[in-house]
């Protein structure tokens, strides 16, 4: 769908403007961009959460247990899990106590320092990890094999540019 010549904007198509059905242009370029990203990630994050719904697991609670898997068997604190997380969650703890109802992963206090819990994956994380590897590859090769290698090599470094400077 091509937008009208008055939905353009001083970036190009316009095409945020016609999805958002907005009638008012944008303050200025970076409001545009800004607001494509945020609106891009929307759509990306409601994909992966709506093919993760029928597992019983959340996208970040994924993200939790592939970072646990790489922290190998030591495991890691809970700030180190939130520090390593895609998106923010401000209750780690409760996140971690969730997954451990689940039986994905254990918590136990260091026994040099007994102030730090340690989380560490169980196998049944692990299994849990090898059911939606392939699931959640499949999503993100779906969402983004449109776009092509170049674009897609030119994104990764636009956004972290744009990581760099916040």
């Amino acid at each position: 769908m091509n937008p009208s010549p008055e939905a353009s904007t001083a970036s190009g198509s316009g095409r945020l403007q016609l999805e958002l059905r907005q009638n008012k242009p944008f303050a200025n370029l970076e409001a545009e961009a800004f607001l494509n990203v945020v609106r891009t990630a929307d759509v990306l994050r409601h994909a992966l959460r709506q093919g993760l719904k029928p597992y019983g697991i959340t996208e970040t609670q994924y993200n939790a247990l592939r970072i646990l898997r790489g922290a190998g068997e030591h495991g890691l604190t809970c700030s180190e899990i939130a520090h390593r997380l895609i998106s923010h969650d401000p209750d780690i703890t409760r996140l971690l106590g969730r997954m451990e109802r689940e039986g994905w992963v254990l918590r136990t206090r260091d026994d040099k320092d007994r102030r730090t819990v340690l989380t560490q994956i169980t196998p049944k994380g692990l299994k849990k990890l090898d059911e939606l590897d392939g699931l959640v590859l499949e999503i993100v090769n779906r969402l983004l094999a449109h776009v092509g290698k170049e674009d897609l090599q030119m994104l990764v470094r636009l956004l972290e540019n744009v990581r760099a400077g916040s």
